[in-house]
């Protein structure tokens, strides 16, 4: 009687590609799914960072698209400010309310007044303001000192006096004002501070 000689054998690779129990089965799913969770989250993690990029990006884009729309007229704005303190210079020119004045000065003066008024709303509702500084603290982004006038009459650093007025554009400086500031008056060495003298007469 022959025996069989071919009786197939396992064959070792196979054996060690190939899992035995179920817990290696389960140790092989649970790395695969912790591994395949950190892809997801590296990738929701790299989405979120375009995202927040690309956002940053838009809100940029549109800061800049406004900055320059509100201030693509900044040389414009600036002339005309400029003509804006000329109409005030001849309005100051004009002489001040008198008895008796003819009636013409009168009209004159009325008719460069609603001029003015109506010129500096029209600015003001385009964004131009004018600030009179006279009386307020001397602020160096507002404000360019001409001149220092000594007087006890304000506090120092106050604008006693304002050549031209301030002119801004949306809250941006478009001309300073030109101003004469105040400062503490000198005191020159009175009597009574110097040291008393002793009498050797008596």
């Amino acid at each position: 009687m022959s025996t069989n000689t071919d009786i197939p054998q396992d064959d070792p690779q196979d054996a060690a590609s190939h899992p035995d129990t179920p817990e290696d089965l389960m140790q092989a799913a649970s790395a695969r799914i912790a591994e395949l969770e950190a892809e997801r989250d590296d990738f929701r993690d790299k989405w979120m960072r375009a995202e927040a990029e690309t956002q940053n990006v838009r809100t940029r884009s549109k800061r800049d698209v406004d900055e320059t729309r509100q201030y693509a007229v900044q040389k414009f704005a600036r002339d005309v400010a400029e003509a804006a303190e000329n109409i005030k210079r001849g309005l100051d020119s004009i002489p001040a309310r008198a008895e008796g004045e003819a009636d013409i000065v009168g009209k004159l003066r009325d008719g460069f007044e609603g001029v003015e008024r109506s010129f500096v709303a029209l600015l003001e509702r385009n964004g131009v303001v004018r600030t009179d500084p006279t009386g307020g603290l001397f602020d160096p982004n507002l404000h360019q000192a001409m001149s220092e006038q000594e007087t006890s009459d304000h506090p120092p650093g106050t604008v006693v006096q304002a050549w031209t007025n301030a002119w801004t554009l949306n809250g941006r400086i478009l001309r300073p004002a030109m101003v004469v500031v105040a400062k503490a008056p000198a005191h020159a060495a009175s009597t009574d501070e110097q040291p008393a003298r002793l009498d050797t007469t008596a």
